[in-house]
């Protein structure tokens, strides 16, 4: 175990002399009126201050029991968890010294060029994957996660480079990636005919059907069973889905490979491909959060059984932490839930449009790697959003995967715009745009109404109930017509008292 994972762990991953964990003991202890916030700590708090924030923490803790899972570990850390910061310097001196003193530097300038890019890099993610900070996850190793942070700055750095560029000079810079770029493609027209059976091929009546099922189906199961993972709620994936193919109908003008059949979209994308992968997404939820975290050494486990069993479990979480969004609660989660599902659209249409303005056909690898990209660090950002909307108070600020990513997504668009703005700035028609100035619409009511006019009438009729509770009858004996109280004695020893 890491010193991250031991961190992590805290008052859940420690487990008492009893058999019970410090969580369930406080629980207990506050039950029963035991429990001393003033007095819990290495000597007593004697500061109302410090009383206050120590009540405080408590409440947060039997807050937060409710979505995180209980950690037992017991404190393992072999020669696989421990750094190496030592010994990945001396290897990667040792290739430098190879390459400098008994290599021979070839004469090709652009194969020196790009070999020395490479080797920049390569040590770049050296050091990030020994130096770098953790992030929540620890699993498999905290330096896969280390690894893909690095990579995320590489890309965003490689983003800024063809963002400076001219339109040609980036477009043909993809040809040092691959010789085969810096062409234009035709992009494939999924509409056309939309017959399910066409009685006019008599060979295949169904070719129609047989045309879409292409390797987008798979990789749109894959693709929302991932992304459920990700964000672990079924509402907001159901709306990202939807919103999605109302913005290929929206866009189809613009891309020729948003032009589906009505059936390509609400059948096979959203009822069939996209929701199974969600209910399979859901259901690998449960079981995550079921599953009990129970950690210990490999050598420690005396069966064979036991530690294949291990190593299996060592590609799953090292906690479970279930997402509870509720964006309704306050304005500043529903804002957050909204620019979350603006983020999520916007980087699936950069997935398209890039390849459409740096002419990338869609099963070339680079597009594939994009994705696998988006698959580790995705997971990362979005625990990390999580923690920073859920926790303000312990993540002050936002962590570094989710900058990164949100800093990708946008210049991804912004190379969109800038290599193709007459696509983009093709004219909506009007009935879309109208379509979406209503939505719009509803949002901006329904965000007036409830974080600002409901809450105001709420305020005014709570007023005015503790007002019409004031007692009158019973509160009498107590007060004088005045309003004077009479527990210090009678109306008339309180005059005799002034005179």
């Amino acid at each position: 175990m890491t010193k991250s994972e031991a961190k992590k762990g805290g008052l859940a991953g420690l487990m008492t002399a009893s058999g019970k964990s410090p969580a369930t003991l406080l629980d207990e202890q506050m039950s029963h009126g035991s429990f001393d916030p003033a007095l819990s700590g290495p000597e007593q708090q004697g500061t109302p201050t410090k009383t206050r924030a120590v009540k405080q923490t408590s409440r947060d803790l039997l807050s937060r029991r409710n979505t995180e899972c209980e950690v037992s570990d017991d404190g393992t850390n072999t020669f696989f968890w421990r750094a190496h910061t030592v010994t990945v310097l001396f290897i990667l001196t040792c290739v430098l010294v190879y390459v400098t003193l008994l290599e021979e530097t070839p004469q090709d300038t652009t194969f020196n060029t790009k070999r020395g890019i490479v080797a920049s890099i390569l040590v770049f993610l050296c050091f990030g994957v020994t130096q770098a900070k953790d992030g929540p996850f620890t699993r498999p190793h905290p330096a896969y996660w280390r690894f893909w942070l690095c990579v995320t700055v590489v890309y965003e750095l490689f983003l800024i480079f063809i963002l400076f560029q001219t339109v040609h000079d980036g477009r043909q810079f993809m040809k040092f990636i691959d010789p085969k770029l810096g062409v234009p493609l035709p992009e494939r027209d999924y509409g056309g005919n939309c017959l399910v059976y066409d009685p006019g091929n008599k060979t295949d009546p169904f070719h129609n059907l047989w045309d879409k099922m292409d390797g987008f189906v798979p990789a749109h199961f894959l693709g929302w069973y991932i992304k459920t993972l990700m964000i672990r709620d079924w509402w907001m994936c159901m709306i990202i889905s939807v919103m999605f193919e109302f913005l290929e109908y929206s866009l189809e003008h613009q891309l020729p490979n948003f032009s589906e059949c009505w059936w390509d979209h609400w059948i096979m994308d959203v009822l069939l491909c996209n929701s199974l992968g969600i209910y399979c997404g859901m259901k690998t939820l449960g079981w995550l959060s079921m599953k009990p975290y129970q950690w210990q050494g490999l050598w420690s486990i005396p069966t064979y059984k036991g530690k294949i069993k291990r190593i299996a479990f060592q590609f799953t979480p090292y906690s479970w932490v279930n997402f509870e969004w509720k964006p309704a609660s306050n304005l500043r989660r529903w804002l957050a839930v909204l620019g979350i599902i603006f983020m999520f659209l916007l980087a699936e249409l950069n997935t398209f449009y890039l390849k459409f303005v740096l002419w990338m056909p869609p099963e070339h690898y680079l597009v594939l790697l994009r994705l696998v990209f988006f698959v580790n660090v995705g997971g990362v950002a979005m625990r990390e959003i999580y923690d920073f909307m859920d926790d303000p108070k312990f993540h002050k600020k936002l962590g570094q995967q989710a900058w990164l990513v949100a800093a990708i997504t946008v210049t991804e668009f912004l190379i969109v715009v800038k290599y193709d703005p007459n696509t983009i700035m093709l004219p909506i028609p009007f009935f879309v745009t109208q379509c979406w100035f209503l939505g719009i619409f509803l949002i901006l009511s329904w965000t007036l109404w409830r974080f600002f006019i409901r809450d105001i009438t709420l305020r005014y009729k709570e007023t005015r109930r503790r007002q019409q509770e004031r007692p009158v009858g019973n509160g009498s004996a107590a007060t004088g017509p005045s309003g004077r109280s009479r527990l210090n004695g009678s109306w008339d020893s309180v005059r005799q008292r002034r005179s």
